[in-house]
């Protein structure tokens, strides 16, 4: 039986950003998808099966951190990357604290974000 390719979950407000990762992440040989909220995401019933997570932190309604920290009370630790274009120190310290591996400010650089993919899934990405 094949391996089961992993499932990136993306959750962003900005659609551009969304399909732009999405994109990345299917040009990298893993299955993506795209969710426009914390809360669809976590509606979806998508979560126990999300190999990892990048989310923005800063959405309307629930926020990425606060998403992240209904997982964990769930029982669900998805490898986590978080985005940013504002990310204060309090907020990569509560992601810190949360589990999550990393927070990129938007713009992030496209080898930091297959850097921290490839970490997620444990296993190297092609170039």
């Amino acid at each position: 039986m094949l391996p089961k390719t992993p499932v990136v979950a993306i959750v962003d407000d900005d659609r551009a950003v969304r399909y732009a990762l999405a994109s990345l992440v299917r040009s990298l040989g893993l299955e993506a998808h795209i969710f426009a909220s914390a809360e669809a995401f976590l509606s979806s019933g998508e979560a126990s099966t999300t190999s990892c997570l990048v989310s923005d932190v800063r959405m309307p309604g629930m926020s990425g951190v606060e998403m992240h920290e209904q997982l964990l009370a769930d029982g669900l630790r998805p490898a986590t990357i978080f985005i940013s274009a504002y990310a204060t120190p309090a907020v990569v310290s509560k992601a810190s604290a949360n589990g999550a591996l990393v927070l990129l400010p938007k713009p992030f650089q496209v080898a930091d974000m297959k850097h921290w993919l490839s970490i997620a899934i444990g296993s190297p990405l092609p170039e």
